[in-house]
């Protein structure tokens, strides 16, 4: 009878879990989705949309990275339920401001706040599920999480069309709000209260840093994700400008293409969560996702005259193959001990979102010499071969022992 509480309880918590990060998605996405319409009622010419909107998205992307940081530490000190709270209601407030915003600095700096809000709700719901599911399960917690939320991606698309841009960011920070109500009841991670029980350094995001071992173990675990945001922040998020250079017949919907890639990333989400119980490996799952990264974007930035249609057919499949973001996070959370499971895990997916700035920057400096689609498929290559290589750095940890902590 306390056996089947217990598992309820749990599922309970998955399900809290996979609608933060719903809400976390939707309001992570939306400035890709309504970018263009957004800019132009605030008065931002055509010709500044691309660099103006790398500006907008890069603010963010520096508040996730500094967010990971700061969520994950005291995710390690107090406690995940403490991010999962306090994240939400930093970022749901932030994007209810952001819909009275008139100028695009003042944009950047909203963006910037929400950043750092968002970046805690994914790495703190990974842990909290990881430490509090038996370890042949785990693997379909975190993919019921991850698979649930990037729909959140698909709600900020209809929404965006139903209603206008203002509106869109106020649905999102009041759906977070109404979030905070749901999660009245749900209980800490097992293994975080063992621990802090112990005398052993918690949360101190220095210890990656002291020890070469586990700095590279850090590294490869980012390294692996690298690819995920280049696909979504640039080859999706850049299709109308993309569509141009391949001389599409039809113009190339930016929010339809990020609502099909999220469609392919869900997808993607389960079937790598999937897989990886069955080959009971998640290293043999993220090769073969970088196998299909390179297929579908380089297929993508080939297609001369493309089709609305074949673009979002493509957008699909490159979700697929950037489908193992729960895969990658429960990789990164399962690396390390109890005592900086969370700072990991919270900051892994930040940095590696906030790896989006040199990503663009790069790619931004060779578009001028080698064309848009050119400088895309370079970088997108060199993203995935450091990948992989990683990935080969990195043991298996499908199936590991979690009840362990990390010695200074």
């Amino acid at each position: 009878m306390e056996s089947n509480l217990q598992s309820k309880r749990v599922w309970v918590l998955v399900l809290v879990a996979s609608l933060g990060y719903f809400v976390d998605i939707y309001d992570l996405i939306i400035f890709s989705i309504v970018r263009v319409q957004s800019f132009q009622d605030i008065g931002i010419p055509e010709t500044d949309m691309r660099t103006r909107g790398e500006y907008v998205l890069n603010m963010q992307m520096a508040g996730l990275l500094i967010g990971g940081v700061i969520w994950g530490i005291i995710g390690d000190k107090f406690g995940r339920l403490k991010v999962l709270f306090g994240s939400i209601l930093l970022y749901s407030l932030a994007n209810i401001y952001n819909g009275f915003v008139q100028d695009v600095t003042t944009y950047g700096i909203v963006r910037f706040i929400a950043g750092i809000g968002l970046a805690g709700e994914l790495g703190a719901g990974i842990t909290l599920v990881s430490e509090s599911m038996s370890k042949n399960k785990r693997g379909y917690g975190t993919m019921i999480v991850a698979g649930v939320g990037v729909l959140g991606a698909i709600l900020a698309y209809f929404i965006s069309e139903w209603f206008d841009w203002r509106t869109a960011y106020f649905v999102g920070g009041g759906m977070g709000l109404l979030l905070l109500l749901l999660r009245v009841g749900t209980f800490e991670s097992g293994l975080f209260q063992k621990q802090a029980q112990q005398n052993v350094v918690k949360g101190n995001f220095g210890m990656l840093f002291t020890n070469k071992e586990r700095f590279l173990r850090y590294v490869y675990c980012l390294c692996i994700g690298l690819p995920i945001w280049f696909v979504v922040g640039v080859l999706v998020t850049q299709a109308p400008e993309i569509g141009k250079a391949l001389q599409s017949t039809d113009p190339l919907s930016a929010g339809k293409g990020v609502m099909f890639t999220y469609l392919g990333i869900s997808l993607g989400d389960f079937m790598a969560g999937v897989l990886a119980q069955w080959l009971k490996s998640r290293r043999k799952v993220v090769l073969i996702c970088q196998v299909l990264i390179l297929i579908f974007s380089i297929t993508y930035l080939t297609s001369t005259g493309i089709t609305e249609g074949k673009f979002l057919v493509l957008a699909f499949l490159m979700g697929i193959g950037v489908g193992y973001w729960a895969t990658f996070v429960t990789i990164a959370a399962e690396q390390f001990g109890t005592n900086l499971r969370a700072t990991v895990a919270t900051t892994a997916p930040n940095f590696v979102r906030g790896a989006l700035i040199p990503s663009t920057m790069i790619y931004g400096a060779l578009v001028p010499s080698m064309g848009i689609l050119n400088a895309a498929m370079v970088v997108t290559a060199c993203l995935t071969l450091i990948a992989v290589f990683a990935l080969s750095q990195l043991q298996e940890s499908f199936n590991k022992d979690l009840n362990y902590v990390e010695k200074d």
